[in-house]
């Protein structure tokens, strides 16, 4: 196992608070599907009374997916006993700042205004994905939920450390941009950054 690897995904997925219930749990759209079947543990526990799936066709599903994944995220929650009436489906994001925008835009026009709100992603994305619901809804205050998973369950493969390394980037690129809340990332983390970076798992950092 990659220790650099290991640094990385344990800084990037670590939980922070999260209330006992929320006005909604957002699911955000991954070629991971293991996203979907958490989104719905986490709704069926009662942390929230709505659970949005939100996700067109990105950079990786839109050549993995023929339908968007909100869809595919809907059904697979559905099937694990999320009613249908408590599901919202937003089909037309496609990165992760758009998951936020385009389901606020949505809940809105529905009447729907929540304060607070559980995002549910991939674990290596739990930081990437406050800062970026933080920003982009701040309305909501947002915490967020990821599958309690090591790197080496998750599955340390090539890509995973490559998307790992360009999450890490982001989160300095996109909150000097305004496109999510800045968050402190400790220089051992950065160190870890640039050796992975050096040894090509860079093919994910923005250029």
């Amino acid at each position: 196992m990659n220790s650099d690897a290991e640094l990385i995904y344990n800084f990037l997925s670590a939980p922070g608070p999260v209330p006992d219930r929320a006005d909604v749990i957002i699911a955000l759209g991954t070629y991971d599907l293991r996203v979907a079947d958490y989104a719905a543990e986490v709704y069926l526990s009662g942390k929230a009374p709505l659970l949005i799936c939100s996700g067109g066709l990105g950079k990786l599903t839109g050549s993995l997916f023929t339908r968007p994944e909100a869809e595919l995220f809907a059904e697979r929650c559905h099937a694990l006993g999320v009613p249908q009436e408590k599901l919202v489906i937003e089909p037309a994001s496609t990165n992760t700042g758009e998951n936020f925008r385009f389901s606020r835009k949505l809940l809105s026009s529905r009447g729907i205004h929540p304060a607070t709100g559980i995002a549910v992603s991939k674990p290596y994305m739990a930081k990437r994905a406050w800062a970026t619901g933080t920003m982009q809804w701040p309305e909501v205050q947002w915490s967020v939920m990821t599958q309690p998973l090591t790197l080496e369950d998750y599955g340390a493969d090539d890509r995973t450390i490559a998307l790992m390394v360009g999450d890490l980037q982001r989160l300095r690129v996109y909150a000097e941009k305004g496109f999510q809340a800045p968050v402190e990332v400790p220089d051992e983390i950065w160190a870890a950054y640039e050796r992975l970076a050096a040894a090509g798992y860079d093919r994910y950092v923005i250029r």
